[in-house]
């Protein structure tokens, strides 16, 4: 059973089409017009293994605010779809990852109850058109949507582009983790409540 999220939303600010291949091989087809932001749904594509086609149309004129936004909550809503029951999954996951100086770790919680713990230390306050507090404003868009548990924590890094980076790879390889089949799981809900 293939495990593909489908979202498109549409608003006065953003037209959005995000779809998501949980069972990929990490094909990315990314176009936001915020190119640093591009570069990152392509590192939670191939990182995650996930096949990821986002395609945003956004008020740009005015500035990248509704685009990373109104994409991030189409992605978590796709991430939701895409999971479906959850029977069989692993749940939770957890990855460092290192990006030279800059250091991620992210543990998930695909517990359908939506959470975010985030920390970073300070940067430069852009990396192109792309406003670095919008990482925190990103996570919290997709853990609303995708309902899941989600801590982000950098404990160090001094290059802004490191910094976030180094969050996407970690997010998507945490992802990837906790959404695989567990072959000991076949056919159980990892949940003692029995819903997630």
């Amino acid at each position: 059973m293939s495990r593909i999220g489908r979202v498109e939303r549409t608003t006065k600010e953003t037209s959005v089409l995000v779809e998501i291949d949980l069972d990929g091989t990490g094909k990315t087809d990314i176009s936001t017009g915020v190119g640093f932001y591009d570069h990152m749904l392509d590192q939670l594509g191939r990182h995650g293994l996930f096949d990821l086609t986002v395609k945003t149309d956004g008020d740009l004129h005015i500035d990248t605010h509704h685009t990373i936004e109104d994409t991030a909550l189409a992605l978590g809503a796709a991430f939701k779809q895409a999971l479906g029951d959850k029977v069989g999954i692993y749940r939770f996951g957890n990855c460092t990852v290192p990006l030279d100086e800059s250091l991620a770790q992210v543990t998930v919680d695909l517990s359908g109850r939506p959470y975010l713990v985030h920390t970073e230390p300070d940067m430069a306050p852009m990396i192109g058109s792309y406003d670095t507090t919008m990482t925190r404003h990103i996570l919290e868009s997709f853990v609303a949507q995708a309902q899941i548990a989600l801590h982000v924590h950098v404990p160090y890094g001094r290059n802004a582009h490191h910094i976030v980076e180094c969050q996407f790879k970690a997010l998507a390889r945490a992802l990837r983790y906790a959404a695989e089949r567990d072959p000991r799981a076949a056919g159980i809900l990892p949940s003692t409540k029995g819903a997630l």
